[in-house]
């Protein structure tokens, strides 16, 4: 009886062994790559959630500030009886509000478009103010990947509508 090992049989350990390394390796990669795939996806789901969010934000910013209060965030309404006038930029308010509370999304928000519109389908597009006027914010950003790893630049798009109501 022989015992030890016979030249053929180590030559065939050896390669078994060779085959084992690699497909652990490429096992490896192709898990290390689906593990920063998952993870980019739930930092670009953040980051449209916190747009999206921003965008309340700014509606509700939008609503509670309006042409009745000090900080007025609307269109000036020089018609109304007493005629009220928004000193500088009001839509910046707004903008202010929504670039800020986008900053959180672990991307630079400040190269980000907010839009704010006072009653988007009013007639003769006139901005409008007052109590059952329509608020519309949208903030469009282009997000860059993370990780990047080949991962294409995706525009974000978020918007909200709300009524003015007092």
């Amino acid at each position: 009886m022989k015992n030890a090992l016979t030249p053929r049989r180590v030559r065939r350990r050896s390669r078994q062994a060779g085959q084992a390394m690699v497909e652990f390796m490429l096992v490896t990669i192709f898990l290390l790559v689906l593990f920063v795939s998952i993870l980019q996806m739930i930092m670009l789901l953040h980051a449209y959630n916190t747009l999206a969010d921003a965008a309340k934000e700014g509606i509700r910013y939008a609503v509670v500030h309006g042409t009745g209060n000090a900080n007025c965030s609307g269109p000036g309404l020089p018609s109304a009886t007493p005629p009220v006038t928004c000193s500088g930029t009001p839509y910046s308010n707004v903008q202010t509000v929504v670039t800020n509370f986008a900053a959180v999304s672990f991307q630079n928000v400040s190269a980000s478009s907010v839009t704010v519109d006072y009653n988007p389908n009013g007639a003769n597009g006139v901005a409008c103010n007052t109590p059952g006027c329509l608020v519309r914010v949208t903030v469009s950003y282009g997000y860059q990947p993370f990780f990047g790893l080949g991962w294409p630049n995706v525009s974000l798009n978020a918007a909200a509508d709300g009524r003015i109501m007092n």
